[in-house]
């Protein structure tokens, strides 16, 4: 291997690093909310990036039908709801109407959009648009009545909505894989390395998307909600802030990363309806560098899992997957060692 070929990989590793480091800052930020080790977070990935593809190709995509009977699930449980707890007509009414007006109206804009052959960027806008209001629908339907489950029955739970979501996706959007066009199609020369607008662009989001989160968590007050939920979720109940509230944002953020990775990566590989799995699975692996709690190193871990990734398949290929997979048994080995397991009461 000469510098060239290093440079290449390198720059091919690091890209794919930047997209697992969104998956891993969504995936530390869902766990330090909730306590959900939230493996389903690769299925906004594909989502996200099929959306888009459907939309180039003048389609209604099947994002659209998805979002409707999960809002309408969600809704039928308002539904049961009120009439279990007795909260009378009215409350029960605005309570449906609240899930159920975005979906809708998002929906009713993309039906009219789809064969309009709206611009990419704007397409992308509604993709963003389409996606992200899964987050919030998830968390309320498997997860919200659990909140104060065990860590494992919320990772049981997490698996089940994995395997639920890989089924829906293949019924709503079929077996086709798409490979969405370039975001900006120019190419750059830098030495031995040839950058493409595309590469740019995901280094460009993903480090304003680092900054805004930073910022986010640092100055403005959801943010430091947040965080004192990750904290301390009973201190937070006591000072008045809605864990509800947080967990649900949590997981529209979740969303919402999720969806604009799928965008980044969509135009660098073509996406099936399970592909999300091995790229959010792939985050999980920087994540859990940073034991599941920090910020820094899952970005850290993100990019190395990127370069390892570039550089094995350099070297074998074949087995790419399982040097990435295996890089975390010394890491989970020696943070088992360092912080010895408590049984949970």
């Amino acid at each position: 291997m000469d510098f060239s070929i290093a440079s290449i990989l390198a720059l091919d590793g690091l890209t794919n690093g930047a997209i697992y480091a969104l998956l891993a800052l969504a995936t530390v930020l869902v766990f330090a909310v909730t306590r959900v080790i939230f493996i389903p977070q690769g299925e906004f990935v594909a989502f996200g990036a099929l959306t888009l593809a459907l939309l180039q190709a003048g389609k209604v995509p099947g994002t659209v039908w998805f979002l409707l009977v999960l809002a309408g699930t969600v809704a039928a449980s308002d539904l049961w709801q009120g009439i279990r707890l007795r909260q009378g007509a009215a409350r029960t009414a605005r309570a449906m109407l609240r899930t159920l007006a975005y979906p809708v109206a998002i929906s009713l804009v993309a039906v009219w959009a789809a064969p309009r052959g709206l611009p990419l960027a704007a397409q992308a806008l509604l993709t963003l648009a389409l996606v992200t209001p899964f987050g919030t629908l998830i968390y309320r339907l498997a997860y919200e009545s659990l909140a104060d489950a065990s860590v494992l029955v919320l990772l049981i739970v997490s698996v089940g909505v994995h395997f639920a979501l890989v089924g829906l996706g293949l019924y709503f959007f079929g077996a086709e894989g798409f490979r969405n066009p370039s975001f900006w199609e120019s190419r750059f020369s830098v030495g031995p390395v040839t950058l493409s607008g595309q590469t740019l662009i995901i280094f460009l989001a993903s480090i304003a998307l680092i900054v805004a989160l930073w910022l986010f968590f640092e100055r403005s007050l959801y943010g430091k909600a947040l965080r004192a939920t990750a904290v301390n979720r009973l201190g937070a109940r006591l000072m008045g802030i809605s864990t509800t509230g947080a967990g649900r944002l949590s997981f529209t953020m979740a969303a919402f990363i999720g969806a604009l990775s799928g965008l980044l990566i969509g135009p660098t590989t073509t996406v099936f309806y399970d592909t999300g799995f091995l790229i959010g699975l792939k985050g999980f692996v920087a994540a859990v560098f940073a034991g599941l709690s920090s910020y820094p190193l899952a970005l850290v871990g993100a990019l190395g899992v990127g370069l390892l990734e570039s550089f094995g398949s350099f070297w074998a290929s074949a087995f790419k997957e399982v040097i990435v997979f295996s890089a975390i048994l010394p890491v989970l080995l020696w943070r088992s060692l360092r912080d010895p397991h408590s049984e949970e009461h």
